[in-house]
């Protein structure tokens, strides 16, 4: 069955949670032998799931992105690593489809490919030399035009889904000059390789491996847009990130309540743990932070739904306080779960120790804790400075 065939969000949430359930028993193979979830990437593409965010013109669903992230959210539950890898393809496919960063004839080519084949992109922006892309390194790879082409060399790292990429958005260099250019490349293209150096304790199934790019000819029209310094345009689509945590964080909390409810060990006389306030207490830390995080992810979500253009451009600082704060208390979330757990949630073969790996790999995800935190610091300080010259009498800062 395909998603593009059922009509409403709750029929497509239910046909991805059936098609992800076994998604949570391979997770433990996967992240043991630090292998990519091929089968997992091949399930999704059977149901259509990399189409439904092309716009209906295309042949998708233009969903929602509160909906992306409600789906997100329950792949995330059943693994951390393939819900993150696949869904920077989902958030960057619809921000292709709601904007004109790209000419209407390659976004045609692209989305039919998509739909037809299961297609997969991704960006290629991080390099050793560099570090995060948002810090505003200056890439390494070149890009060096010639008569009808561009040559491409360099190495991208932390290429997240690069295994089954078939599209590559890489930022580069263009030589003689002082611009720096996206590029699509595919992956058919003579001179590209995949170097499996992917080995991180954290989100180990993603594929993260790094991108080579050896004199890569590309056709004149591969070239994107030129990538301008300072602040980008606010960003709905990043929402994925901490809704994939967010998915984590529920995992964690239902395998402690299920715990919780069935642990009956013999120093007490009839029923289960559960009975204890102590036990009660962290349950509750913990459900109380899944309603904070439920809240902000999906309140901001939704704002960006129901917005205007001019309402998203306002939206920057509560997209970047959403990631850092569902990040935070995914955190906190799967720490109380294994305090409740006790010992044995450091088993090799318990998940709640591979939740702990995964939630932690949303602090080098971005955007940036201390960029965000400075950022929201200056915008107070500006609306407070603004507020005192315009009402020196009135309240001096309103959210």
């Amino acid at each position: 069955m395909s998603l593009l065939h059922l009509s409403t969000p709750h029929e497509r949430l239910a046909l991805l949670r059936k098609t992800a359930r076994p998604f949570r028993d391979r997770a433990t193979e996967h992240d043991e032998e630090n292998s990519f979830p091929f089968d997992n990437i091949a399930d999704l593409r059977a149901i259509d799931y990399p189409a439904i965010v092309l716009p209906k013109t295309h042949g998708g669903l233009d969903i929602s992105l509160v909906e992306l992230l409600k789906m997100q959210q329950t792949l995330a539950e059943m693994d951390g690593s393939t819900a993150l890898a696949i869904g920077w393809h989902m958030g960057i496919t619809q921000n292709l489809g709601q904007t004109d960063e790209w000419s209407p004839e390659l976004f045609k080519e692209f989305a039919s490919d998509v739909l037809t084949n299961g297609a997969l992109i991704n960006n290629a922006a991080s390099e050793p030399a560099t570090g995060s892309p948002t810090r505003g390194g200056k890439p390494e790879t070149t890009a060096t035009k010639t008569e009808n082409s561009w040559i491409i060399n360099g190495r991208k790292t932390f290429t997240t889904l690069s295994p089954v990429l078939n599209y590559f958005v890489v930022s580069a260099s263009i030589t003689g000059s002082d611009r720096v250019a996206n590029f699509l490349v595919k992956r058919e293209y003579s001179g590209l390789s995949i170097d499996e150096t992917w080995n991180s304790v954290a989100m180990r199934a993603t594929g993260s491996h790094d991108l080579v790019l050896d004199h890569v000819s590309l056709p004149e029209n591969a070239y994107l847009y030129d990538l301008e310094p300072g602040n980008k345009s606010p960003r709905g689509w990043l929402l994925h990130i901490p809704a994939v945590y967010h998915g984590i964080s529920i995992a964690a909390f239902d395998y402690a309540l299920n715990f919780a409810n069935t642990y009956a060990p013999n120093s007490i006389a009839s029923g289960t743990i559960a009975q204890f306030p102590a036990v009660q207490q962290k349950l509750g830390a913990m459900r109380l932070n899944i309603l904070q995080n439920d809240h902000f992810l999906y309140g901001v979500a939704r704002k960006w739904d129901e917005g205007d253009q001019e309402t998203r451009e306002s939206l920057g600082d509560e997209l970047a306080a959403v990631k850092v704060a569902v990040v935070e208390n995914a955190l906190e979330i799967v720490d109380l779960a294994m305090r409740l757990v006790g010992a044995r949630s450091l088993q090799a073969n318990n998940p709640l120790q591979r939740y702990y790996r995964d939630v932690r790999a949303g602090l080098h995800n971005p955007p940036m804790e201390d960029a965000v935190l400075i950022s929201l610091a200056k915008s107070a300080l500006n609306s407070h400075r603004d507020n005192r010259l315009n009402h020196p009498k009135g309240d001096h800062y309103v959210i």
